[in-house]
């Protein structure tokens, strides 16, 4: 017993001894100082920041952020082929184009019920004449999936600027209204329709800018941007028509404006009035 009571003695004078010296309790304080300033820094700190930049909780790390940029891409996209394979493909039937030869206008005319319309599209179809993939000429939004006997079914995807492709003669569609869709993903497998029977199994391809039908074969594997550049271009043109070509091109705006030679002149209206008084 009396060995324990040294033991404990001992050691109760030892910790005595330790608290007494002159630099423990200030090394404590300090100690206890720094670890608590460091905690408050710390959280106020990473308050400071989510409510400077109010993130949400999509913006933190670890969280899933599910919007979508396609929008942003599909500006700096060059404008593919709707096909999976371009070395296998075969343009069918090319764009009536107004600009094009008098041989390669009447190539582009579509005989459907005995009535003669322009082609509004480019037609691709196999080597093999087999079916093959039909796939997204730009990253964008799918606005439309219908089920036309007529045109094969039609596929419509909405892009940057009024800018729109359209896939027709298509099947087995694997897409929906509102997929959002990147560009060289499989939309579905081309097919026929009884507009163009002739085509046999093909894809009919557009592009349409602000509603308007555009030659496709002239922006292919080129920016989006020369796209919306070239339209918005001819835009301006036509405004800036001078009232002379206005003319030419729409006499029958200039014939209600009476000419110098039919006004008759005050010498001529003052002799009639002499003839009538006489």
């Amino acid at each position: 017993m009396r060995e324990e009571e040294n033991k404990r003695s001992s050691q109760d004078s030892s910790v005595k001894r330790f608290f007494k010296k002159r630099w423990v309790f200030p090394a404590i304080y300090i100690a206890s100082a720094a670890i608590i300033l460091t905690g408050v820094l710390w959280f106020q700190g990473s308050d400071n920041a989510t409510d400077k930049y109010d993130y949400e909780s999509s913006d933190l790390t670890g969280k899933k952020n599910d919007t979508p940029a396609l929008e942003v891409n599909s500006s700096l996209e060059n404008l593919k082929m709707p096909v999976q394979n371009p070395m296998d493909a075969v343009v069918k039937m090319e764009f009536y184009d107004d600009n094009a030869s008098e041989e390669k206008q009447e190539a582009a005319i579509v005989v459907h019920n005995n009535n003669y319309e322009p082609h509004t599209g480019v037609d691709f179809t196999s080597k093999d004449g087999e079916t093959f993939d039909v796939t997204a000429a730009l990253s964008g939004k799918v606005t439309r999936v219908e089920e036309d006997a007529t045109l094969g079914n039609v596929i419509e995807i909405e892009h940057d600027k009024g800018i729109v492709t359209q896939y027709q003669s298509v099947k087995d569609v694997k897409v929906k209204v509102g997929d959002k869709v990147k560009q060289g993903q499989v939309l579905a497998k081309a097919g026929q329709s009884l507009y163009q029977e002739d085509a046999g199994t093909h894809v009919h391809f557009e592009i349409r800018k602000d509603g308007i039908p555009v030659n496709p074969t002239n922006f292919f594997n080129k920016p989006v941007s020369e796209l919306q550049e070239e339209t918005a271009a001819d835009e301006k043109k036509e405004d800036k028509k001078s009232p002379k070509q206005q003319m030419i091109e729409d006499p029958a705006s200039d014939e209600s404006t009476p000419s110098k030679e039919e006004t008759p002149s005050d010498d001529e209206s003052s002799e009639s009035t002499d003839k009538t008084n006489s």
